[in-house]
């Protein structure tokens, strides 16, 4: 009886969302992504999945509607695990599924069976929530009540509407609400303006003195949800004054159009909204679900044009601060890990490297880096983009908690215990559950506070190595098999003879290529001594990708 019930709820819901004609759509590191006014059958069905995954667990999940960077009239949805992290891998073939599944009937049989191999009791024998949110984007609203309406096709399920938020601070809510600690958007802003109080009040006392032009922080929001959050938290702070533009309001602009993260990293340009009056001062850049964080400079002289501090150097500088507090504390032994890509740049990886850190690469994409991140005691992860965070395994915490305490009571306002109260504010300031622009502007500005660095010698950490990136068309993508970390290709074998030849012709020369995740073609990164050396060593290994499987190279 329970069945047929739930049969009949799952049709009644999915004829009230039928697939677009033609129309295919794939879940990856983004979740679902496409015209946002072609989206709601795929973010109905993803309520449905967002559900199941709760029932499967015994938890809450999340569900966020964004499409984060991408313009204004495009949408997606994505899904948020118990732990705060990304929706489990093993389920994105289910979800695949589901959102292409032809017509109710096939949708529904397609969910009871997988409910059936799941052991996923249906029927409100256990009861399910979701945790709900939205960006800023003019489809968000009806698209939220598609979630809704499939999240309540399954008997028992909940959906619980948190708001308008950040992509994060979705995340963050949901990792806390099943931890059972305080999970409001309130408590999110009160924990970063506090643990970011507690890093400024604990930086050596040399270092207090900065002067007027490097407490004052420019931030572009993207016209997107995290500069209106950021102009909250901000009434909060002490010790910096944070102007915010591109907050979405009228007459600022569009979201994320000619401003944002994503712009800034590729175009190297300062955003829509900055000129020549900002010269000398630092300033940040939001993505436009402020889930990435770019900060940069305007350069003198050049039509604004800038000098770009990207994920690389702000992984960087988290590195160096967390080593130097670990190196004072031997009572805390602590395996490190910092986690790339093969973008990431080579001089970034060689400079900490040269620190004594542990480097390892994953394959392209956010799920890879977080994955092998919590391997480690506290695992350290950033794509060039501006996205990544830090994460504490529970060992390390309770650890840290212990030594903290120890230290506070026998050697109260040492240089050790203020190492293990820095920590500790860090492991409250940064966002453990994704990586959040908003957490990882105030931990980088409590650092280079810590550390009394101006914004020029943070750039001068290391100089990225000139790299260029190209793409070459294929008939089929699968033709090209990687391994490490796509680092290497294996199929077909005399093509990395060939990038080897090609790479070693170069000072500094590293190359790699790849298929893409999403299309046929073969994406190509190359990185020399000088920006000629990259830009040669990228065409000649894309011709031989090319007379090998290809039909023509694009920049």
């Amino acid at each position: 009886m329970a069945g047929d019930q739930q049969l009949s709820l799952l049709l009644d819901s999915a004829v009230r969302f039928p697939l677009p004609n033609g129309l295919r759509f794939s879940y990856g590191t983004s979740g679902f992504r496409s015209d946002g006014s072609l989206l709601a059958s795929t973010v109905h069905r993803s309520g449905i999945v967002a559900a199941l995954r709760s029932l499967k667990t015994g938890s809450t999940s999340g569900l966020v509607i964004t499409a984060s960077h991408n313009p204004v009239c495009d949408n997606g949805v994505k899904i948020a695990d118990p732990d705060g992290s990304m929706m489990d891998q093993s389920w994105e073939p289910f979800a695949n599924a589901v959102a292409n599944a032809p017509d109710p009937n096939s949708l529904a049989q397609l969910v009871l069976q997988f409910a059936k191999d799941e052991e996923i009791p249906l029927g409100g024998a256990q009861s399910a929530e979701v945790l709900l949110a939205r960006d800023t984007r003019p489809t968000g609203e009806a698209l939220l009540e598609a979630a809704k309406q499939g999240i309540s096709s399954i008997i028992g399920a909940v959906a619980i509407d948190m708001g308008v938020l950040t992509t994060p601070e979705l995340h963050w809510m949901v990792r806390n609400w099943n931890k059972g600690t305080k999970a409001t958007e309130s408590d999110y802003f009160a924990q970063i303006s506090n643990s970011f109080r507690s890093l400024m009040e604990l930086a050596p006392n040399e270092n207090l003195n900065l002067n007027a032009v490097e407490k004052k922080l420019i931030v572009d929001g993207a016209n997107g949800v995290g500069g209106a959050k950021l102009e909250e938290i901000k009434k909060n702070i002490i010790g910096l004054e944070i102007d915010v533009r591109n907050t979405g309001k009228e007459g600022e602009g569009l979201l994320n159009e000619g401003c944002g993260a994503d712009f800034v990293q590729k175009e190297k340009f300062a955003p829509s909204g900055f000129c020549s009056d900002d010269l000398g001062i630092r300033c940040a850049s939001l993505d436009g679900d402020a889930d990435r964080l770019v900060f940069f400079r305007l350069i003198p002289n050049t039509n604004n044009k800038i000098e770009l501090v990207d994920g690389d150097k702000i992984l960087s500088l988290f590195a160096i601060f967390i080593q130097e507090q670990l190196s004072l504390l031997e009572e805390l032994p602590t395996r490190l890990g910092v986690i790339q890509t093969a973008y990431a740049n080579g001089a970034a990886t060689d400079y900490l490297r040269n620190l004594g850190l542990e480097v390892i690469f994953t394959p392209t994409g956010v799920k890879y880096l977080h994955e092998k991140a919590l391997e480690y005691d506290i695992g350290l992860y950033f794509e060039a983009n501006g996205h990544g965070t830090v994460l504490f395994s529970k060992e390390f915490l309770s650890q840290l908690e212990l030594v903290n305490s120890e230290l506070t009571s026998k050697l109260p306002g040492s240089e050790k215990q203020r190492a293990a109260s820095r920590l500790v504010a860090v492991t409250q300031l940064i966002n453990q559950a994704v990586g959040d622009a908003l957490s990882g502007l105030f931990l980088v500005e409590a650092i280079l506070h810590n550390k009394g660095w101006s914004f020029q010698k943070w750039c001068d950490l290391y100089q990225d190595l000139p790299s260029r990136q190209l793409k070459v068309k294929v008939a089929d993508r699968t033709a090209i098999e990687t391994a490490d970390a796509e680092t290497r290709v294996v199929k077909p074998s005399a093509l990395q003879e060939l990038i080897d030849t090609e790479t070693a012709k170069y000072t500094h020369g590293r190359c790699f290529v790849r298929p893409s995740g999403t299309e046929d073609v073969v994406r190509i990164y190359a990185e020399a001594a000088t920006q000629d050396s990259a830009d040669s060593l990228a065409n000649s290994v894309a011709q031989h990708v090319n007379s090998i499987l290809g039909f023509d190279i694009k920049a």
